[in-house]
This record gives C-alpha cells, structure tokens and sequence, in this order.
C-alpha cells in the first residue's frame, strides 16, 4: 500500500478492534493524525519518544495529555543515541536553533539525522508486539521540503522495509495521511475533527511561552492565521507570516 493508504473502516469485521500506533511527538500534526486515526475506525496507540530535544518536557507532557482525552493507550520511550549522535540545533546545545526561513530549499539545522526511520523503527516493533494494523505519522509536504525523511518515497521505501522485516502474518500499514498537505491544510481538517491545539507544542526553542521565530512556530502560526483560527498557546511573539 502507499503510504497515504490504509483499509477503510467497513472493511474490518466490527467484532474486531483495529488498533494503530501513533507517533506521538506532542506536536499538532501528530495530534492530527491522532484524531484521523480515531475516525478511520482505529484505536489510536500512542508512542511518545524522548531523544534528548530541547522541549521534551513540554512535549511529553502534550502528548500524555491527548492520550488522556482520547482514553488511549500510552507508550513512552527513551531514545537518547539520537541525542548522543547530535548533529541537530535540537539536541545539541552548542547549536543555535535558526529564525524561520520559509522560502529556503536548504535543509534546516534542525533536521535530527535519520530520525523518522529510528521513530518509525520503535513505533513498528511496537505495533507488532501489540497486534496493531497500522502505524500513523503526522509528516507533511512542508516538512519533506526541507527534511529528506519526510518525503513520500521514504514512507513507501519504509513500507517495504516493514513487509519484509516482519513475521510473515504479520500486516502493519505505514499510514502517513498528510504527506501531500499543507500545514494549513492540517489545521483546518484538525479543527473539523475537535482536535484540542491547547494541549499540543510546536516550538523548537523554549517550553514556555513559544519563541513564535522559529521554523515550527512559524509555519504553525501561519496555518492557524490562514485557517482564520486563533492558535490557542502562548507565543512570546506573534509575528505574521
């Protein structure tokens, strides 16, 4: 299947439960693809990973609380190598964390080496060890501009690495239901879907208030001002993108 794929609901028996695991970074997109996953007929999984970013804290924090809203199961884990490994302004100090740069084509400092395919790893082996038939991701086509394992061809290369490395009845779906989305495009099925935006942290920099400069924060504001929503967490600066 593509990555922007997965079975429709009716398709299950309605005795059966059909579960997903969630990569739950806290964030909004994540949260979204949360919220879909629930109305694709899912029990949503979430799987919260802690690798050493600047906002962890706050992010954990986001992601335990949306996973209480919605009744859901609760996984986290501690993924430190990535913080260990470094070459990101997210998880190393020495590194500034960059204002945001819309119209750059350049990979962005904050890109974490490799890092959807260490997550996409974990939330897998989750999903097999759980019986779950699907793993969502929140990655979209603003994030794929600048970061190389955000793009379409990575989730279906990743699908085929999952049909391979897995137990032969084994059935897990890579469902990235944004990749081809805007963030506004997110914000807006979000706020359809009663997605709760004030339990959700987008900022690279700081935990509280957002920095609201920031390439997250920006493309954050962005969307909610084009959605004609205000964006309900406290920024330090609401510039107008």
């Amino acid at each position: 299947m593509s990555p922007t794929d997965t079975h429709d609901a009716s398709d299950a028996d309605a005795s059966t439960e059909r579960r997903a695991v969630v990569l739950a970074s806290g964030g909004m997109d994540s949260a979204t693809a949360a919220w879909e996953a629930r109305e694709r007929g899912f029990v949503p999984v979430f799987l919260h990973t802690s690798y050493g970013q600047r906002t962890e804290d706050r992010e954990f924090d986001c992601a335990r609380r949306q996973a209480d809203i919605l009744d859901a199961p609760f996984l986290r884990v501690e993924t430190s190598h990535l913080a260990d490994i470094g070459g990101s302004s997210l998880t190393d100090d020495s590194m500034a964390v960059e204002d945001a740069d819309m119209e750059s084509d350049e990979v962005p400092d904050t890109y974490v080496p490799f890092r959807n395919a260490n997550l996409l790893s974990m939330a897998v082996s989750a999903a097999e060890a759980n019986d779950c038939d699907a793993v969502f991701v929140g990655a979209h086509s603003e994030d794929f501009s600048g970061y190389p394992d955000c793009r379409p061809e990575f989730f279906e290369a990743f699908q085929s690495v999952v049909d391979v490395g897995t137990k032969p009845d084994t059935d897990i779906d890579v469902v990235a239901p944004f990749v081809e989305w805007s963030k506004t495009d997110i914000a807006e099925r979000g706020t359809e879907l009663g997605v709760p935006y004030e339990h959700t942290w987008s900022c690279y920099r700081e935990e509280s208030p957002a920095c609201g400069t920031c390439d997250a924060c920006a493309y954050r504001l962005q969307a909610f001002r084009n959605v004609g929503v205000r964006d309900p967490v406290d920024y330090e600066r609401r510039p107008e993108y």
